[in-house]
Parts: structure tokens; C-alpha cells; sequence
């Protein structure tokens, strides 16, 4: 993995010709700013991606059937059960 400054990174191309991940920093902050995953790596990279997002809506899914489940439909229902 290279380190490196977003000022950098605008400065030259040939950090988009690699074929390794760049950690990204504000270099004034010195805060973590992100990660440049190169085109190279995508595939795997997206997999990755796919298995959050299918995380964060199995987790969602699972908040739904639950405030259902505490929401039985019936006349004058108020409540949607999520908190």
C-alpha cells in the first residue's frame, strides 16, 4: 500500500497507473481522507463492496420484520413498531 497526499495525487498520473491500493491523506490535517483502490484490483475490491451492502440490508431487512412482528394490522394502529 502507498501513502500519499491528496495534493500529490493531483499533481501526478502516475499514481493512476498503479496496481496497488493508495492510502489517501490531507496532508495540512494530516486526517485519513479514503483509499484509491486501482482498476486492477476492482473484481476483488468489488466483492468486498457486495458483501457490506449485502450486510447492511440483510441488517435493515431483519429491523423491518421485527418491527412488523410488534405491529399486527388491526383497526386504529398507531404504532410502527420501530425504534
Amino acid at each position: 500500500m502507498i501513502e500519499t497526499t491528496l495534493s500529490n495525487m493531483r499533481n501526478s498520473s502516475d499514481f493512476f497507473r498503479t496496481s496497488e491500493i493508495i492510502h489517501i491523506l490531507d496532508g495540512r490535517k494530516k486526517e485519513e481522507i479514503g483509499f484509491f483502490v486501482p482498476s486492477a484490483l476492482k473484481s476483488e475490491f468489488q466483492t468486498f463492496i457486495n458483501k457490506i451492502e449485502n450486510k447492511k440490508k440483510m441488517t435493515l431487512l431483519e429491523r423491518v420484520a421485527k418491527a412488523q412482528a410488534q405491529d399486527p394490522i388491526a383497526e386504529g394502529g398507531v404504532s410502527d413498531g420501530i425504534k
